[in-house]
């Protein structure tokens, strides 16, 4: 089974061309800048609560 999951999003067309826009500047994807964004989020909450655990985890996917 791959870890890998999908995550869709509705943007506005201005803010996704914005979005596209500083992506490229940054030289990543569209992809590769949210994957980027999410890493330095979690990267943040954890330096300030601690790792976030396994039963965390499990315990927040009930909430999908």
């Amino acid at each position: 089974m791959s870890k890998q999951r999908h995550l869709s999003i509705r943007a506005d067309a201005e803010m996704l061309d914005k979005f596209y826009f500083v992506s490229k500047y940054n030289g990543r994807s569209g992809s590769g800048q949210i994957l980027f964004l999410m890493r330095s989020l979690v990267e943040e909450f954890e330096k300030e609560h601690g790792r976030i655990s396994e039963e965390e985890l499990s315990r927040g996917r009930s909430g999908e």
